[in-house]
């Protein structure tokens, strides 16, 4: 039922009314907040009251009946949903950009958001990711920021009725500053057909997506150098090939926690997917689907659960859930049972991120696209900082979290448990001890704590440690893979798969052809690999293909404990 509808109280009280008010009919003003009309009357008039007294008493009941069952509403009148859609505006009753405007304080502060003014003054101050976010672009339009970062129902599950002021007029909003109108020079964007390695994605979604999607998905923490050292962990390994082998036909079948897998990688848990596409994750599900591999989905994914589920291919097509335990647990505890319910297929917990990485691009990156969207105009305040997505979007992670809370997380489900974010062996004999299923070798990307090991790192010192951990628990690997021969690796060190999370954001900037041409680039280079190594099956591959030696002297050989930390027994 639309939100302006009139009640039958509000109508009969119209048409009872209607004699006394055809005088001194108000003239009121064109917007509206709190109890005030929404829209001048249509008799407001001296002529039009005139006019109206000349008529009969029958006429002015017809007139009257029109008139309100047509002229717009008090907001105190308007039933069910206070935020209509915005395509129900017909250009009366809206709020002028120039009222947005004035107020814009902490103490007076209104937003506008897909073309509905919100009053944020109080929420501002429980807001999960601080309050310095809203009052930055207090008194304009936070579409453009708002979207990208926060997952649909974010509004209607987080405000009060009480906020929504009304609708923005649209013919006031200040123009959309284009890279084009702001003289920037436009690159060739690379077609499709280009591409024929996953680093060919990288380059073209720098070209592809704005300054900010590119800051927030490339950036990482600090100095970069472990986002650099991920992927030059993979360089220092060299493989140690068999030859005359019958290598005609091979197998890169696998199975990943029970689900069947046509490729030993999977997508790996990457938030805010529609930075690169407005479908986000719903066409990373379905180009999942298609090549039959697994799409991890982010607790930040940019589509609702349900949606990204209801794009599989296939009615069996399998998922798993990666976790942010929130500081408000009934919350999480009710996105696990969601999970439950819609059937995915694990769970894994996110265990390296109980503060956000500091990462600069992305910090850097908020000015950019403020003066991009047109919403750079009046005070501007920022904290020392910056404004990173990264950053905005990580304030309700629980920093509380340990291992006692594997076994909370038992007693709310019955699927598969792993952990994500372990980078060290002495973690990964712990997760063993506590019963879980998988351990997640990551360290989030190098976005998280600069100098933390890349995942190669860890899987070295397991082999070397504590090899029995390959045989009690999967150990699944992320974090510089971009070639087929990284994951077979990765392989021949235990791994059970290899995810990958940027270059499947950067494929979306081609919608679902894009993701599913980055998936068969990865099948043919794995099958390349196994072919020119000497191997026909995955359970054929092992250390002794490999040769490590360049790593050797970067990982431990024995378990390091700290003065307060608990040996196993």
């Amino acid at each position: 039922m639309s939100a302006f509808r009139p009640t039958l109280r509000a109508l009969r009280t119209r048409v009872t009314s209607a004699a006394t008010r055809t005088e001194g009919v108000p003239r009121i003003p064109t917007w509206s907040v709190a109890k005030r009309p929404i829209s001048t009357g249509r008799y407001g008039s001296t002529a039009a009251r005139g006019r109206l007294l000349q008529l009969g008493g029958a006429a002015i009941a017809s007139l009257a009946i029109a008139y309100h069952l047509t002229s717009p509403l008090l907001l105190e009148e308007a039933i069910d949903d206070p935020s209509p859609d915005a395509d129900q505006a017909v250009g009366r009753g809206m709020i002028p950009y120039s009222e947005v405007n004035k107020h814009n304080t902490p103490e007076d502060c209104w937003v506008v958001i897909d073309g509905k003014v919100y009053d944020l003054t109080e929420f501002a101050s429980i807001h999960p990711g601080g309050s310095q976010h809203i009052h930055r672009v207090a008194g304009r339009d936070a579409t453009q920021i708002f979207q990208p970062i926060h997952p649909p129902g974010t509004i209607e599950n987080g405000l009060d009725e009480g906020a929504f002021k009304g609708l923005v007029d649209p013919a006031t909003l200040p123009k959309m500053i284009s890279k084009e109108a702001a003289g920037e020079k436009q690159e060739r964007k690379i077609d499709l057909g280009e591409i024929i390695g996953l680093p060919d994605f990288a380059e073209a979604a720098k070209i592809n997506l704005t300054s900010k999607a590119w800051a927030y998905m490339s950036s990482g923490a600090t100095d970069q150098y472990t986002l650099d050292l991920n992927r030059n962990a993979f360089n220092s390994i060299l493989f140690r090939p068999r030859v005359l082998v019958d290598v005609d036909e091979v197998d890169t079948r696998t199975t990943m926690l029970g689900q069947e897998n046509s490729l030993p990688i999977f997508i790996s848990p990457a938030g805010m997917a529609k930075l690169a596409h407005p479908e986000g994750e719903c066409l990373l599900a379905k180009g999942a689907g298609l090549c039959n591999i697994i799409q991890m989905i982010s607790t930040n994914a940019s589509a609702p659960l349900p949606d990204i589920i209801n794009s599989r291919t296939s009615p069996d097509q399998p998922f798993f859930m990666q976790l942010y335990v929130d500081r408000n647990r009934p919350k999480s505890e009710d996105l696990i049972r969601k999970i439950n319910n819609l059937g995915l297929k694990a769970i894994f917990v996110t265990v390296d991120a109980a503060a956000p990485g500091k990462r600069e691009a992305d910090e850097r990156s908020r000015a950019e696209v403020e003066v991009a969207s047109g919403i750079s105009g009046g005070k501007i305040s920022s904290d020392n900082k910056g404004g990173g997505i990264g950053r905005s979007v990580g304030g309700f992670i629980d920093p509380k979290l340990s291992w006692k809370d594997v076994a909370w997380l038992r007693k709310h489900t019955t699927l598969p448990i792993g952990l994500k974010g372990v980078q060290t062996v002495e973690d990964a004999m712990k997760a063993v001890e506590m019963g879980v299923d998988a351990i997640y070798l990551s360290n989030h990307g190098g976005r998280a704590l600069d100098g933390s090991p890349p995942a190669l790192y860890t899987l070295l010192e397991i082999n070397k440690i504590c090899p029995e951990i390959l045989n009690k628990c999967e150990v699944y690997i992320d974090g510089g893979c971009r070639r087929g021969t990284d994951v077979v690796k990765a392989l021949c060190l235990g791994a059970k798969g290899v995810g990958m999370g940027r270059p499947f954001l950067y494929s979306l900037t081609y919608g679902e052809e894009g993701v599913v041409h980055a998936i068969e680039i990865m099948r043919d280079e794995i099958q390349t690999t196994l072919r020119l190594l000497g191997v026909t099956k995955l359970d054929q591959l092992g250390p002794h293909l490999l040769n490590t030696r360049a790593l050797d002297n970067m990982v431990f050989d024995k378990p390091v404990w700290g003065p307060y930390e608990k040996p196993l027994r």
